[in-house]
């Protein structure tokens, strides 16, 4: 018999908190402006079958890193490096998991197969090593999203505008890149290295890679929210969400700004900006822009579909 812990455990291993990362499968039910029930349903289905398999993957790192999350300050309470998790019945879950993934997303569509199938074998080798080459790394998470992105439009395997597509891709990077921040800040301050990838990383070079990518994330949207002249949304009347994908990468950045990081520490000790999908969950500031961008996206697609 299974001891009810064991479910608990099983539980945080999958780390359903890290699904609010596959929200993004709804960003081209958005961006392209279908609000057909139809492919809403779809689109919560391919979301399913990447909160599985991205489970799936969280799961095998846990496995592989078992070893060095002992060293960590948080991440020695995981299941599988705190021992709470027999290690046999993780290699188990991960197996079984892994082919639910599979079956279900070649049931749904093909096209959904292909993106879930691709998306594991990239964080497979993401696992295995890339993981450990600077650059490759933060380019693994954000191919991630563009293959969820992907999974998003596979309902009629009709491809959005490519400035959507790249949008994801930066907003991406620049959550690795910030992510590998915090990260490394952590490293200097303890002087235990939880990744080795942070030895080849320099603050100085993550906030020229973060200035980069966050501009070019910008001017992606802005040509995106042009409209049909640019190839991109198919109204102009999307220029009006930009204040909130502004307001939202400045908030981010406030966040991780090493003195105001120091004072949040000290009012907030639980907080810190190392997990994106935390600060989407925690704060308020990014919260409201991520709802007025939703608000307003909804207001010019009803608005298109009325007067179009």
């Amino acid at each position: 018999m299974f001891n009810p812990k064991v479910f608990k455990e099983l539980y945080i291993v999958s780390r359903p908190r890290q699904w609010t990362k596959n929200l993004i499968i709804y960003a081209a039910f958005l961006f392209t402006f279908k609000f057909e029930f139809s492919y809403f349903i779809f689109s919560t289905k391919a979301f399913i079958c990447f909160c599985l398999i991205s489970s799936t993957i969280y799961t095998l790192n846990d496995i592989f890193d078992r070893n060095s999350d002992r060293l960590h300050n948080t991440k020695k309470h995981r299941p599988i490096a705190s021992g709470k998790l027999p290690l046999k019945l993780a290699k188990i879950y991960f197996f079984f998991i892994l082919i639910l993934s599979f079956s279900l997303s070649l049931s749904i569509s093909k096209l959904l197969f292909c993106s879930i199938l691709s998306y594991f074998v990239i964080q497979l080798m993401y696992c295995l090593g890339l993981k450990r080459q600077p650059i490759l790394d933060i380019f693994c998470i954000a191919i991630g999203f563009i293959l969820r992105a992907v999974a998003g439009i596979s309902f009629d395997g009709v491809l959005p505008s490519h400035w959507f597509l790249l949008s994801l891709g930066l907003l991406a990077l620049f959550l690795a890149i910030e992510k590998r921040k915090a990260e490394l800040r952590t490293t200097i301050t303890t002087g235990v290295v939880t990744r080795q990838v942070l030895l080849r990383y320099s603050l100085p070079l993550l906030q020229r890679l973060e200035s980069l990518v966050a501009c070019s994330a910008f001017m992606s949207y802005t040509l995106w929210s042009s409209g049909p002249s640019l190839n991109g949304a198919s109204t102009s009347w999307m220029l009006l969400s930009i204040p909130f994908v502004l307001v939202g990468i400045f908030r981010y950045q406030l966040l991780s700004d090493p003195e105001e990081f120091q004072r949040r520490k000290k009012t907030f000790p639980n907080k810190n900006t190392e997990n994106p999908e935390e600060i989407l969950l925690t704060d308020k500031g990014i919260q409201l822009s991520i709802i007025g961008w939703l608000v307003t996206v909804l207001l010019v697609g009803i608005s298109s579909k009325f007067y179009s």
